[in-house]
């Protein structure tokens, strides 16, 4: 995948190049063909952020990280102002002073997601001038009235044109009760003038779980609907915002030798895992009424897969974009529950420390049967996918931290090879690296060089490492960004959440109702043996965990 210095015979065309990070000036190496000058982003527009749980756990390590981004990449708004709401204890000060002690925390620490090597102080400064903090119950209509006052008061003094966004950072359990008081103070009002043109925007930002089940999902957005319009929602799910997601849509509708191998006809099946070397990290209680299945797959699974399966959109907008992916979850039936396996970690151990089980773990029943992994087997009943089983997976405390999208074609035919010493053809897969290490990968047989056939199987890999510049990105900064400019792009709506919990709400309801089949496994394994079971059936097997690194260069260890 390099590219030859005084080739003058080469079939490629000479074009521009830019040397990658880490090249000395005048060397060759991986270049960039072709590749136009980044345009800048446009700044959100001018607006306050209302960040209800001001002190939690979600907004100092992801929300508040994923702003300070923002304003050193010179994409925050120049007007802008960030009201804090809690019912702790504090002061705008008080509560600034968390958040940088926070920051500092992540300073030179490699493992979490936000990782700096220092504080811009002067750039602190200038977002803490910006903000305030009101001290309240958020189910209680006081603390809306104070906060309309905080608006006025941020739309006179720093010029935020009276946009908002209102950010739900809370438990789940609370989201209902935030938007119906956030309506009911008239808040969500975006007032149209006397010709009907809005005079400001509103929009309101709902974390996961959207919901608990299908029912749940539904009683929801219907509540929240009735005080906010489909276009002031922003359903959220931070894996939308990872740039390695949103390339799977770059790279299968931007280079036309895919679309004639990505269907039933050339493809034999697909394989999606995001397995994770965490625990429940001290989450016990929410993980008690969740689970992996209700955690993980309806929001970050589901939104891989429809980025996977889903048809070209006439456009790239939000609207194109969205209806193909609801296309998707439409198509594909209700699972049963054979179709899918669960298991709960013990005590092992990852990464070389050691990791109790899940049912010794904080605020987590003895005898649990909440499932800490889950496997399933989708279908898709569409032209394109029809017959194409699609096994998903994702678990707690597994042996790595991988998230991957692996496609594996059908095999050629053996017999040209018959009078050879071939006996058999390993699969092509297609191999597309969420994190970390985040690339794809092609693997196909070649020949290798000698006197007699003889197959061996290689790798083209890229690596965004190799050719592109590190970026501070923790997957929230782009989906902040949009919701400023309006962009609903990467956002759920209402009828594509209710399809995904329509597929898996039979599984809930059978888990529910029958304990066993809880399977069990080793903390820093790979899962239980019974989820081997959903591929075994049709002679397939799942991907090892782990699995080798993309390396810069092009180089794939095996």
């Amino acid at each position: 995948m390099r590219r030859r210095n005084g080739q003058r015979n080469s079939p490629l065309p000479e074009a521009p190049s830019v040397n990658p990070p880490g090249n000395p000036p005048g060397t060759t190496g991986t270049a960039i063909v072709n590749a136009p000058p980044r345009e800048p982003r446009p700044a959100g527009e001018d607006c306050a952020i209302v960040i209800f749980g001001a002190f939690g756990d979600l907004t100092k390590r992801l929300v508040m990280p994923a702003l300070y981004n923002l304003a050193r990449t010179k994409i925050l708004p120049e007007n802008l102002a960030i009201i804090g709401v809690d019912q702790a204890e504090g002061t705008a000060q008080s509560w600034a002073e968390h958040l940088h002690a926070m920051l500092e925390s992540f300073v030179g620490n490699a493992a979490s997601e936000f990782d700096i090597d220092s504080i811009d102080e002067d750039l602190w400064r200038g977002m803490a001038d910006k903000m305030s903090y009101i001290r309240g119950d958020i189910t209680k209509p006081d603390i809306y009235h104070e906060l309309s006052k905080s608006l006025e008061e941020a739309e006179q003094k720093l010029h935020t044109g009276g946009n908002a966004i209102f950010y739900l950072a809370v438990a789940d359990r609370f989201f209902g009760d935030v938007v119906d008081q956030i309506g009911q103070a008239g808040l969500a009002d975006q007032k149209p003038d006397a010709h009907g043109t809005r005079q400001r925007w509103r929009r309101v930002v709902i974390e996961k779980p959207f919901g608990h089940d299908l029912e749940s999902a539904k009683a929801l957005n219907a509540r929240i609907l009735r005080s906010l319009g489909e276009d002031q929602i922003f359903r959220i799910d931070h894996f939308l915002g990872k740039e390695t997601v949103q390339n799977i849509m770059a790279f299968r509708f931007a280079n036309g030798l895919f679309e004639p191998l990505w269907n039933r006809d050339r493809i034999d099946h697909v394989q999606i895992t995001v397995a994770e070397t965490v625990g429940v990290e001290g989450r016990g209680k929410f993980y008690e009424v969740t689970g992996a299945l209700r955690d993980m797959v309806p929001n970050h699974v589901f939104s891989l897969l429809a980025m996977v399966a889903m048809e070209p959109p006439a456009n790239f907008d939000a609207a194109g974009i969205r209806n193909r992916k609801a296309e998707v979850f439409t198509a594909m039936p209700p699972l049963k529950a054979k179709a899918a396996a669960r298991g709960q970690y013990q005590a092992g151990e990852v990464l070389g420390k050691p990791a109790v089980a899940y049912r010794n773990e904080p605020n987590v029943d003895a005898h649990s049967p909440m499932e800490t992994y889950v496997a399933l087997h989708v279908e898709i009943d569409n032209w394109r996918w029809a017959g194409v089983p699609f096994y998903l997976r994702t678990g707690k405390h597994m042996a790595e931290r991988l998230t991957e999208i692996a496609i594996r074609f059908k095999p050629a035919p053996l017999s040209p090879f018959a009078t050879t010493a071939v006996d058999a053809l390993r699969p092509n897969w297609l191999v597309i690296r969420i994190q970390p290490d985040e690339g794809i990968a092609l693997q196909f047989d070649i020949k290798r060089p000698g006197p007699s056939v003889q197959l061996a199987t290689v790798h083209m890999s890229f690596s965004y490492a190799d050719w592109f510049a590190r970026e501070p990105n923790i997957g929230y900064e782009t989906l902040l960004h949009d919701v400023m400019v309006g962009d609903a792009t990467l956002f759920n709506r209402a009828d594509m959440v209710e399809a995904a919990w329509r597929v898996v709400q039979p599984v809930l309801d059978a888990w529910q109702t029958n304990d066993d089949g809880l399977a069990f496994y080793k903390a820093g394994g790979a899962g239980p043996q019974e989820a081997d079971a959903l591929l075994a059936e049709s002679g397939r097997a799942w991907r090892a965990v782990p699995q080798p690194p993309f390396e810069p260069n092009g180089k794939h260890h095996r």
